[in-house]
C-alpha cells in the first residue's frame, strides 16, 4: 500500500539508538521486524510504499510508528522555545518518532545494551533471532525470524559464546526464567505508572536507572521518560548547566531525549 506519513524518516529512525531490527536494504528502503512481523518501507517521492494490506497497517504498523502523535505541533513548541541547542537538535533530526516497540522485546535489548554500542547491540539481538530460528507471521524472506518469547528458550540457550552477550548471559538467562514462571509480567509493568515501572524494573540485575528509563520509554511509551546515558549527560551538563527544564516540555521529554540522542551520536557537532 502507499501512503503518506508527516514527519517520518526511516533512516534516522534506524539510527537513533531505539530499535535493533531497522535493516537498510538498498537506498531508502528498510526492513523491519516487529510484532512477529516483517514489513518493507520504501520512500516513494512524498510518500512510501508499504508491503502490508491496509488492515495490517491499521492494526500494527500505524501504532507501532506512533502516527497519532502530533510531531508537527510538537515540532512547533521545540522551534519556539528559544532554546538554541534544543533547536539544532530539533532541525537535525526532524523524522525520529518514538516507537510503540513490543515490550518484552524491548527489555531483552536494552538489558543486551547496557555498557555497549549499537552495531553489537543488533548483532547479539540478531544472533538470539537466529539461533532461535522461529518464523515471523506472513510473508517474510528467507532467515527472517522474529523474537523469542519467554518459554521458548530455555537457560542453556543463552551459554553459547557466539550471541556475543558476555557478562549479560545470566542477566538474560534470569530475566526469561523470572517471565516464563510470572506470565503476568509484562500486563503488570503496562499497568503501572513510571515511577512504579522504573522501581520493578530496577529489582532486575541488569538494569539500573538508564536501561529502566529506556525500556519505560520504547516498551511502555510513557513519553516523559528521558533515559540518561554518557551521551545525555555530557548535553546536560555542556547545554544545561543551570538544569535542564523537564516542566517546560512535559509530556514529550521522550521524543526530546531522542532528538537529543540523534543529534549527538549522527552530527559532528
Amino acid at each position: 500500500m502507499y501512503i503518506e506519513i508527516n514527519n517520518f524518516d526511516p533512516g534516522k529512525i534506524a539510527d537513533s539508538g531505539q530499535c535493533f531490527r531497522w535493516n537498510r536494504l538498498r537506498e531508502g528502503v528498510y526492513g523491519i521486524i516487529a510484532y512477529d512481523r516483517y514489513i518493507e518501507i520504501r520512500q516513494d517521492g512524498r510518500g512510501f510504499l508499504l508491503s502490508c494490506d491496509e488492515d495490517e497497517w491499521e492494526r500494527i504498523w500505524a501504532p507501532y510508528l506512533d502516527i497519532e502523535t502530533d510531531y508537527t505541533s510538537i515540532g512547533r513548541a521545540i522551534t519556539g522555545s528559544g532554546d538554541e541547542y534544543l533547536k539544532e537538535a530539533y532541525h537535525y533530526g526532524h523524522g525520529i518518532r518514538v516507537l510503540k516497540q513490543e515490550l518484552w522485546e524491548t527489555v531483552i535489548s536494552f538489558i543486551i545494551s547496557q555498557n555497549n554500542n549499537i552495531k553489537r547491540i543488533r548483532n547479539s539481538i540478531e544472533a538470539i533471532c537466529n539461533k532461535a530460528a522461529l518464523p515471523v507471521t506472513g510473508r517474510a524472506p528467507a532467515g527472517k525470524y522474529r523474537f523469542p518469547k519467554p518459554g521458548e528458550i530455555d537457560r542453556e540457550f543463552f551459554e553459547d559464546r557466539e550471541l556475543g552477550l558476555g557478562y549479560r548471559d545470566i542477566y538474560l538467562a534470569d530475566m526469561y526464567e523470572y517471565a516464563d514462571t510470572h506470565p503476568d509480567f509484562p500486563d503488570r509493568l503496562n499497568r503501572m505508572d513510571n515511577s512504579e515501572a522504573m522501581s520493578e524494573l530496577k529489582t532486575f540485575k541488569g538494569i539500573g536507572n538508564k536501561v529502566a528509563a529506556c525500556i519505560c520509554l520504547f516498551g511502555l511509551h510513557h513519553i516523559d521518560a528521558f533515559p540518561i546515558d554518557t551521551h545525555i549527560r555530557q548535553i546536560l551538563n555542556t547545554y544545561y548547566p543551570k538544569g535542564y527544564d523537564f516542566e517546560r516540555y512535559r509530556g514529550y521529554n521522550g521524543i526530546i531525549q531522542q532528538f537529543m540522542f540523534y543529534y549527538k551520536t549522527n552530527s559532528s557537532e
